[in-house]
């Protein structure tokens, strides 16, 4: 089984896939960008103000296959429980923004990325989806690169929005603006019942 950790950038994702690595020490934990070279390219990119949206697309899309192929479906093969810190949903909701506020003629930056991923990609089975403001998301983290202002985060927001609304069946909301004790034992309660089932 494939559970992905969506949100916002300071929704509290990483804190809480950290604490699942206690409750389930078997599984196989990872997460988007990756830290192989295709992955220190994607963070370079998302550095540099400057990057081209389109480019910093495909090197988001070419860490995602490299993560498919060494990480994800050999755990799979394996019979893992795989949870990953970001996966598909983050490129999906945060480059459709870049890519519409960069005015990149491309008709449905939405549409566009996700037919990309059609091809080649593995969806997750179940996604935790940390629902956070997109103000108090931009506060948490700071607002220390391009991906972390509230305008911005607004914009992914709604994008995330509309991939829940896609496949409401794959998506379980979790209220991130709770304590992250909160946060964290709903998630857990979360996985716990989609490993059961």
């Amino acid at each position: 089984m494939l559970i992905t950790l969506e949100g916002l950038d300071g929704s509290g994702k990483t804190t809480a896939w950290e604490a699942l690595h206690d409750v389930y020490p078997g599984a196989t934990f990872t997460r988007e960008p990756t830290d192989s070279w295709y992955g220190e390219a994607v963070d370079r990119s998302i550095a540099a103000d400057d990057a081209d949206p389109l480019a910093e697309l495909f090197l988001l899309t070419a860490d995602h296959a490299d993560h498919l192929s060494r990480t994800i479906k050999p755990a799979l093969a394996d019979g893992d429980l795989v949870i990953s810190d970001r996966y598909s949903d983050s490129r999906f909701a945060y480059q459709a923004a870049t890519l519409e506020a960069s005015g990149v003629d491309i008709d449905r930056p939405l549409e566009y990325i996700k037919g990309i991923h059609t091809a080649f990609s593995r969806p997750p089975d179940a996604t935790i989806y940390l629902d956070l403001d997109a103000r108090e998301a931009a506060e948490r983290a700071g607002r220390t690169n391009k991906f972390e202002q509230d305008g911005y985060l607004a914009s992914v927001r709604e994008n995330y929005e509309r991939l829940i609304d896609a496949e409401p069946q794959r998506f379980v909301r979790v209220d991130a603006s709770q304590s992250p004790e909160v946060v964290i034992e709903r998630i857990e309660e979360l996985v716990a019942e989609l490993v059961r089932a």
